[in-house]
C-alpha cells in the first residue's frame, strides 16, 4: 500500500509575494503538491505552477485538471515541456474532458457532446506521448527545430508511455475512467456528479457506495496496471460535533442523508483525529493515497497531515 501524498488546489493569486508565502506555508505544513485547475477567471495554470516551484524547495506542482478541449496538443506539449524544465522535473500533468458549459461559451468554443470531448482527451494523450517520444528520440540523434536547436522535451520519464511527467486523468463517467485506467499514472475522483435534468455544471456529491463502484470500475479496466488513486476532498471542517455539522451539510445537499454525509470520502468532518482515521479507513477501503483539498481548507487540513505523519 502506498504512503499518503497531499495536495491543495490554488484558486487565486493576489500578488507575487503573497503567493510565494502561501506556497511556502503549504510546504512547511507537509503538503506535497500545489495544484492549479483550468477555469476562466482563475490563475493561468502553467505560470502559476512555475511560481509555486520557484518559491519552494521540494513542492511538486500540477494541473488539476486542464480542460483539454481548450488546448491544441502540440501547443500544450510546449507548455508541459517548458514547465517541467523550469520546475526542475516537479510537474504532474492532470487532464480532463471539461464540464463547465459557460466557459466554452465565453471562450467562443463549441460545446461538444461528452463523448466527443472524451475522444479529444484521448487523442491529446496519444499525441502528447508521440511528441515527447517522437521518432528518433531519445536513442537516436535528437530532433531539431528549424533553428537548429534540439526540440524541447520534458525532463521526466514517467507518464505518456515513459516520455513525460506523471499523467493524472480525472473524471467520473465510464468513458473518462476507462481511458484513465488505460493511460494514467494517477486516476482522480472528485466525487462531483452532474445532476440529471439540470444545466451543465450543476453538481452534487457522490456517496460512499458510488466511490466504491467507481474504484472497482477503474481496477477492472486497469488490468495489471496499478495507478495511484487521487481523492478530491471537497469540504473540510474541524469540529467536535461531527453529527451536528453533518446535519447542516445535508441541508445543503438534499441528495445525501446525514449518514451519507458522514460516510462519503469526498467530505471530511470531525476532529483532527477523526479525520485522520477516516483517511486511513478510506485508504484501506478504496485505495485512496493521494489526497487533495480545496485551497480554502489548506490551513484547516494541515493538522491532519501532521497527525498522519
Amino acid at each position: 500500500m502506498r504512503d499518503f501524498r497531499f495536495g491543495f488546489n490554488v484558486f487565486e493569486v493576489r500578488s507575487r509575494e503573497e503567493f510565494a508565502a502561501y506556497c511556502r506555508r503549504a510546504e512547511e505544513a507537509g503538503y506535497d503538491v500545489a495544484l492549479v485547475p483550468d477555469h476562466l477567471g482563475a490563475p493561468a495554470p502553467f505560470p502559476t505552477l512555475v511560481a509555486a516551484a520557484e518559491a519552494t524547495e521540494r513542492l511538486r506542482v500540477g494541473t488539476f485538471v486542464l480542460n483539454t478541449a481548450f488546448w491544441n496538443p502540440h501547443l500544450l506539449a510546449r507548455e508541459i515541456a517548458t514547465t517541467d524544465r523550469l520546475t526542475g522535473g516537479r510537474l504532474e500533468v492532470g487532464l480532463g474532458a471539461g464540464h463547465m458549459k459557460w466557459e466554452f461559451d465565453a471562450a467562443g468554443l463549441p460545446w461538444r457532446p461528452f463523448g466527443e470531448r472524451v475522444e479529444h482527451l484521448e487523442r491529446t494523450v496519444e499525441e502528447l506521448a508521440g511528441v515527447f517520444g517522437g521518432p528518433g528520440y531519445p536513442e537516436q540523434e535528437p530532433l531539431r527545430s528549424q533553428y537548429g536547436m534540439e526540440v524541447l522535451r520534458p525532463v521526466q520519464r514517467h507518464g505518456f508511455g515513459g516520455h513525460g511527467p506523471p499523467l493524472l486523468v480525472g473524471g467520473t463517467g465510464d468513458r473518462v475512467l476507462r481511458l484513465a485506467a488505460r493511460h494514467a499514472d494517477i486516476v482522480g475522483l472528485a466525487g462531483a456528479y452532474q445532476v440529471r435534468g439540470q444545466p451543465p455544471g450543476t453538481f452534487t456529491i457522490g456517496t460512499a457506495g458510488q466511490a466504491a463502484e467507481r474504484v472497482a470500475f477503474i481496477r477492472e479496466h486497469a488490468g495489471d496496471r496499478d495507478p495511484e488513486l487521487n481523492l478530491m476532498v471537497q469540504f473540510v471542517v474541524v469540529t467536535d460535533d461531527r453529527r451536528g455539522t453533518a446535519a447542516q451539510v445535508a441541508e445543503r445537499l438534499p441528495n445525501l442523508t446525514v449518514e451519507e454525509v458522514l460516510e462519503t470520502p469526498y467530505l471530511l468532518i470531525g476532529t483532527v483525529e477523526q479525520m485522520a482515521e477516516r483517511l486511513r479507513e478510506n485508504r484501506e477501503r478504496y485505495g485512496f493515497t493521494y489526497i487533495t483539498v480545496q485551497g480554502p481548507f489548506l490551513d484547516a487540513f494541515a493538522p491532519v497531515i501532521a497527525h498522519l505523519r
